[in-house]
C-alpha cells in the first residue's frame, strides 16, 4: 500500500498546477520541465539538478539555517540578503565601527571578517527513501509504534549518509504529511566571512514602513565568502584556509527584466500549509494573527521609544526589532488576505464535497474528526502562543535559563547577553507583556507562582520593580561571581523562568503535543485522500526549508480598484522617498551625489514576479530563462502574504533586488568594484 501512495504522489506532480503556483522538488523537476519550457525556460532538467555533473543546484546554499545564498565566483563569493546577514553585521558593529549605519566593505580578502557559528550547506543529492522508511508500516501498528519505527529508520538512513570528515551532513524529511520521505545529503562549510554590506539606509531602505510593500526600493543584499581547508574540504576558521572553489557559480546577466519575462527562484522555502483544514485557517485569521499583532505592537513601541535618538541602543536592538517586526507586519497582510479570499468558506465547501465523496471509503469522517480535534486544540495553541509572545519575550528570565544550562561558561554567556541588552526596554516589556498575560490567559493555564507574585506585590508594576531590583543577573560582575546552580536558583529572575517552564512543560505542552500528533496522523490520510479525490490536480509538497524550484514571470498587479503597480522600481523612487529627517529614508550622501550627476534616474532597483515563495526563500537566486542571475529574492507583497496558506495568482508576487542595483551599489557606493572582477557577466 505504501508503494502505491508514493507512486500516486509522484504521478500527481506531473499533472497541471494553477498558474505559477508551486514549490517543486529539484530531483523530480523532469516531471515539470515541459511546462517550464513551454513558459520560456531554455534549460534541461539536468541543467537544473544533476548528481552526475555540475548543475545549478551546486551554486546554491542554505545560509545560516534559515535563508538561501548563491555563489557568484570561482573563489566562493556568496550573495544573500542584507536581512539574512544582518545579525552577523550587527555583531561586528559598535559605536566606533557602526557597520549597520555606515556599511562594511573589505578591500581585500585579508580584511574579510569571520563569523563563528555561521554555516552554509550545499545540497549534494536527494534520494527518495519512502520504501525504506515505510516498509511494514501498517494500520495494525499503533500510532506510537509507527512513529518510533519511522524515527529509527530515518535516523539510521541519516547516519549512514553522513561523513563528518568530509563535511557531509544529512537529514531525512517527510513530505506530504509523511506519505513520502526524502534523504538530503549536504556538504557543510563552517568558515564563512563577511565581505561587504551596504549601509542600512540602502540595505534596509524604507525600514518597517516599506517592509512587505510595493513599490520597494531596498538594496537588500550582503556579501560573504566561503573558505575551506587548502585541500578544499570544510574546516573550522583558520588563517590558513583558502577561498572555496565551488562546482558551479552563477553567470550574471546585465540585460535586465521586462514584464512577461520567464523567471524562476531556486531556494529553500521555509514553511507553507496549503492543505490544512478550515478550522486552522479560521484560527489563524480570526484569533492567532490578530492577537499576536496586538502584542507585538506594544513590544515594538517600547523598543522604538528607546532606540530613537540613542545610537548604542539602536545598534543593540536593531536585529531584535527587525525580527519582531517582520512577522508582525506579515501577519497583518496574511489575515486580511485570508478574509478577502473567503478562504475559510471555500475550504469548508471543499471539505463538504470531500466528505460526500469519502462516504464508504477509508477517508470517511476524516474532515469531521479533524474539526473535533481542532476544537480541543485551539485553547492550548492560543495559550502556547501567548506564552511565547509575552512571558518568553522577557529577556532577563530567558538569560537565567541559559545560565542554568551553561553555568560553567557563565562569563561568555553573560558577555554575549549584556552586549545587546538594555534593561529599561526589558523592564517595560515585562510589565506590558505580563499585564496582557494575566488579562488574556485563562486562570487554569497561569503558573501558580505568577499568581502568588501578583498577590504578594499587588500589581505587575510593583512585581517588575522588585524583580529587577533584587536579581543579581542585571549585573555582569554578580553573574561572574555566581558559584553554584543552587545560588542561581534563588534568584527571582530564575524563579520566574522556572515557574514558566514547569507550567508550560506540565500543563500545556503534553496536551498540545498529543493533539498535534493526532492531527498530524489524520493529515497523513487526509493528504492522500485529497490526492485521490482530485486525481487531475498537481500537488506540490509543503515547504520545509529544503531546496525547491518555483517559476513564473515578471508581472505587476492590481492591489485595489483603479491602481496598477508596475513591476520595476528605479532610483528615481528612492530620491522621491529620500528624507534626512527620517532614519529609514535617510540615504547616504554619495547616493544623492550620484543621482545629481544625472544618467542614473532609470537605474533599476527591484522587480516583481509571480514566483511562489515564502520565508527561507530570502536570498534565493532569481534566474532568467537561461539560468543566469538577474536578482535576489527578498520579500513578498503585503496583499499576497497569505500565500503560505492560499495562493492567489492575481496578487501573490515575490519582490526581488535587481542584480544591476547590487552591482551599482558595490561599485559606485561601496568603492569595492574589485569584487566585480571575479564575477562572470553575460548579456
Amino acid at each position: 500500500m505504501k508503494r502505491l501512495i508514493a507512486l500516486a504522489v509522484m504521478v500527481a506532480a506531473i499533472l497541471p498546477a494553477r498558474a505559477d503556483e508551486g514549490m517543486w522538488l529539484p530531483a523530480l523537476i523532469s516531471q515539470r520541465i515541459a511546462d517550464m519550457q513551454a513558459k520560456g525556460l531554455q534549460l534541461t532538467a539536468e541543467d537544473l539538478y544533476s548528481v552526475n555533473h555540475a548543475s545549478l543546484k551546486d551554486a546554491i546554499v542554505l545560509f545560516g539555517g534559515g535563508c538561501t545564498g548563491e555563489v557568484v565566483s570561482d573563489q566562493g563569493l556568496l550573495l544573500t540578503n542584507h536581512h539574512c546577514g544582518y545579525s552577523y553585521i550587527q555583531r561586528h558593529s559598535s559605536v566606533e565601527h557602526d557597520y549597520l549605519k555606515d556599511g562594511f566593505w573589505a578591500m581585500n580578502q585579508a580584511q574579510e571578517l569571520p563569523n563563528p557559528g555561521l554555516t552554509v550547506r550545499f545540497l549534494e543529492r536527494m534520494d527518495n527513501v519512502t520504501e525504506a522508511v515505510l516498509e511494514g508500516i501498517t494500520d495494525a501498528l499503533s500510532e506510537e509504534e509507527k512513529a518510533s519505527l519511522i524515527s529509527q529508520r530515518c535516523d539510521a538512513i541519516r547516519q549512514q549518509a553522513e561523513d563528518p570528515a568530509q563535511g557531509l551532513v544529512a537529514q531525512v524529511s517527510a513530505l506530504y504529511y509523511g506519505n513520502q520521505y526524502f534523504l538530503y545529503v549536504f556538504r557543510q562549510f563552517r568558515d564563512v566571512r563577511l565581505v561587504g554590506a551596504p549601509p542600512s539606509s540602502i540595505g534596509k531602505f524604507g525600514g518597517e514602513t516599506d517592509n512587505w510593500m510595493w513599490p520597494r526600493h531596498t538594496g537588500d543584499f550582503s556579501i560573504f565568502r566561503i573558505y575551506a581547508a587548502p585541500d578544499g574540504t570544510p574546516a573550522d576558521y583558520s588563517p590558513e584556509n583558502v577561498p572555496y572553489r565551488p562546482k558551479k557559480s552563477f553567470e550574471i546577466s546585465r540585460a535586465g527584466v521586462q514584464e512577461g519575462d520567464f523567471t524562476f527562484v531556486y531556494g529553500c522555502p521555509g514553511s507553507t500549509r496549503e492543505y490544512i483544514h478550515s478550522a486552522e485557517v479560521d484560527y489563524v485569521a480570526t484569533v492567532s494573527d490578530p492577537e499576536r499583532i496586538a502584542l507585538r505592537d506594544q513590544r515594538l513601541g517600547i523598543m522604538k521609544k528607546y532606540m530613537t535618538g540613542n545610537q548604542a541602543v539602536r545598534i543593540q536592538y536593531s536585529s531584535k526589532y527587525a525580527s519582531v517586526a517582520n512577522a508582525w507586519k506579515k501577519w497583518q497582510g496574511e489575515a486580511k488576505g485570508i478574509v478577502k479570499m473567503q478562504t475559510v468558506a471555500r475550504k469548508q465547501a471543499y471539505e463538504a464535497r470531500f466528505a460526500e465523496w469519502a462516504q464508504g471509503t477509508r477517508y470517511e469522517g476524516l474532515t469531521e474528526r479533524l474539526a473535533t480535534l481542532y476544537a480541543a486544540w485551539v485553547p492550548y495553541q492560543r495559550t502556547y502562543e501567548y506564552f511565547l509572545e509575552t512571558v518568553n519575550s522577557v529577556e532577563l528570565p530567558a538569560f537565567a535559563g541559559r545560565l542554568s544550562r551553561n553555568l560553567d561558561k557563565r562569563e561568555a554567556v553573560a558577555e554575549a547577553f549584556f552586549k545587546d541588552y538594555y534593561q529599561p526596554i526589558d523592564e517595560e516589556i515585562f510589565e506590558a507583556m505580563l499585564t496582557a498575560f494575566f488579562d488574556e490567559v485563562p486562570d487554569t493555564f497561569q503558573p501558580a507562582f505568577f499568581k502568588e507574585q501578583l498577590v504578594q506585590h499587588g500589581s505587575v508594576h510593583a512585581w517588575r520593580e522588585w524583580l529587577y531590583a533584587n536579581s543579581c543577573l542585571t549585573d555582569p560582575a554578580r553573574v561572574a561571581a555566581l558559584e553554584s546552580l543552587e545560588q542561581l536558583q534563588q534568584d527571582p529572575a530564575y524563579q520566574f523562568y522556572d515557574a514558566y517552564i514547569q507550567c508550560f512543560s506540565r500543563d500545556i505542552y503534553p496536551v498540545l503535543s498529543s493533539l498535534d500528533d493526532e492531527i498530524e496522523g489524520l493529515y497523513h490520510d487526509y493528504m492522500q485522500g485529497q490526492m485521490d479525490f482530485e486525481p487531475d490536480k498537481a500537488f506540490y509538497p509543503d515547504a520545509n526549508l529544503t531546496l525547491r524550484i518555483a517559476y513564473g514571470h515578471v508581472e505587476g498587479y492590481r492591489p485595489c480598484d483603479a491602481v496598477y503597480y508596475q513591476p520595476v522600481s528605479t532610483l528615481r523612487g528612492i530620491m522621491e522617498k529620500d528624507n534626512p529627517d527620517i532614519f529609514d529614508y535617510n540615504i547616504p550622501q554619495v547616493l544623492r551625489d550620484l543621482y545629481a550627476q544625472g544618467g542614473y534616474e532609470d537605474q533599476p532597483v527591484c522587480f516583481l514576479a509571480t514566483n511562489h515563495t515564502t520565508g527561507g526563500n530570502s536570498g534565493s537566486p532569481v534566474l532568467n530563462a537561461r539560468g543566469q542571475l538577474i536578482g535576489i529574492n527578498f520579500d513578498r507583497v503585503w496583499e499576497g502574504t497569505m500565500s503560505d496558506i492560499v495562493f492567489d495568482p492575481e496578487v501573490c508576487r515575490n519582490i526581488s533586488l535587481d542584480i544591476r542595483y547590487l552591482l551599482f551599489v558595490v561599485e559606485k557606493v561601496g568603492g569595492a568594484g574589485y569584487l566585480l572582477d571575479e564575477m562572470h557577466f553575460t548579456n
